[in-house]
This record gives structure tokens, C-alpha cells and sequence, in this order.
């Protein structure tokens, strides 16, 4: 397959960045074309503003999402913009490392998916979710934790970790996009013990191997909902 890795963290030397190496060096071994957007490395710019476009439909008044299409169609996003829209149509499957900062990705990443998720290119009125941009493609996100996995169960202090932390991801960024999600991988603390980092690493490392057979996350697609936006009683 082709592999995009959407990687996101200031330290070359976080268990982040190890991640991240593994999966390089893993499935690059298993025979996958492996391209990696280190976003801090490229120093990404994470506001959304009018340099976005090398021209526009409006010069007086900026409405992002609509300059977004314009630029879907007239091929005018800034080069980077652009670049990291080419690489996410050549991938099979792309993976989001990142660690969990103030129950979301770091705004490095936040600005990412503002940007380079554009209105025409990954969505339109009737082309979202199931019918996505992205359509054909699957997701995994492999986030790094500072508190413990009992604080994100369904009765925990931090809020359940995939119906409150991952599901505005999960599904409203990576399912939006049309992307397939995948089940997360999940390192909880691992700055905490050297010997729970060489297990996560072995963990993972068995996750990179298998990525065909990683279970998909069960999301409604966008059938099961009537006009209002609202799914239907028979698949409540």
C-alpha cells in the first residue's frame, strides 16, 4: 500500500517520534511506499488566511470555504497546500501520530486539517462521510496519553476516550472526509516507565503488521439519516 504518516510533535526524541520511526522502518520492510509529513519539521503554518490561495474569487471580502472551491477547481492552493492534498490522494492509508494536548491534536495538526481539508476537495453539499473526497481510503490514529487509561473509561475523569475525545476526529474530521477510521492505537502514559515504552513499541509494531485487519469503527453512512440531519428510527 501506499502509506502517508501525518506525524505531529515538536521532539525528535518523544516516544512520538519513535512511533513514528517504527513505522517508517516496519512497513517500509513489509514492501509499503512509505511518505511521512513531519509537520513541525516543515514548519506548517496552522492559520487559515487569504495566503492560502494564489488568487481569489473575492479579493474584498474572505470567506474561507469558498475560496477553498474556488481553489479546488482553478488549482490555485499555496504550494504546501497543495502538496499535502497530493499525497493524501496517492495514499492507501494514512496514519495520524500525535499526543492528546487539551483533549484534541496539537494546533499544528488542528491547522492541518483546516487547510488542507478544503471545501470542493473533501467535501461538498452532498459529498461527505460515506461519499467523502477521500472515499476508499482508511485512517488510524495512534495518540500518545498524559493521564492513565482508567481516566478515559465511560465513567472516568477525562471523559471516555473514543466517545468523547476521538469521536470529533474519528468521525468529524477523518469520516467527514470520507476516510474509512480504524480502531486507534492508544500509548497511555507512556512517559511514565521505560519498560511500558518497549511494550507499546512491540504492540505497535504487531498493529503495522496486520493494518488489513484492523477493525473499522461502525459509523451510520449517510443513508441511514432523513432530511433533517436525523437517522432514521429504524437504525436507532
Amino acid at each position: 500500500m501506499n502509506i502517508l504518516i501525518i506525524y505531529a510533535h515538536p521532539e525528535p526524541k518523544s516516544f512520538n517520534s519513535a512511533l513514528k520511526d517504527l513505522a517508517v522502518s516496519e512497513l517500509t520492510s513489509l514492501g509499503h511506499q512509505v511518505k511521512v509529513s513531519d509537520l513541525y519539521a516543515m514548519n506548517f503554518k496552522a492559520v487559515a488566511d487569504r495566503d492560502d490561495f494564489q488568487s481569489l474569487q473575492n479579493e474584498n471580502f474572505l470567506k474561507y470555504a469558498v475560496e477553498q472551491k474556488h481553489a479546488t477547481k482553478t488549482s490555485s492552493f499555496s504550494p504546501d497546500i497543495q502538496e499535502e492534498q497530493d499525497k493524501l490522494l496517492w495514499a492507501d492509508f494514512v496514519i495520524f501520530q500525535f499526543p492528546i494536548w487539551w483533549y484534541s491534536v496539537p494546533a499544528i495538526l488542528k491547522g492541518w486539517f483546516d487547510r488542507v481539508f478544503a471545501s470542493g476537495f473533501i467535501y461538498s453539499r452532498g459529498n461527505r462521510y460515506d461519499t467523502g473526497g477521500l472515499k476508499g481510503r482508511k485512517a488510524m490514529l495512534s495518540a500518545t496519553t498524559g493521564s492513565p487509561k482508567g481516566a478515559y473509561t465511560p465513567y472516568g475523569m477525562d471523559g471516555d476516550m473514543n466517545e468523547k475525545i476521538l469521536y470529533p476526529i474519528n468521525h468529524g474530521m477523518l469520516y467527514f472526509a470520507g476516510f474509512e477510521p480504524v480502531e486507534p492505537f492508544i500509548s497511555w502514559t507512556p512517559s511514565h516507565d521505560e519498560e511500558e515504552r518497549k511494550q507499546y513499541l512491540e504492540e505497535y509494531k504487531k498493529r503495522l503488521h496486520n493494518l488489513e485487519e484492523i477493525p473499522s469503527i461502525p459509523y451510520h453512512p449517510t443513508s441511514h439519516y432523513d432530511e433533517n440531519h436525523q437517522l432514521k428510527m429504524e437504525y436507532r
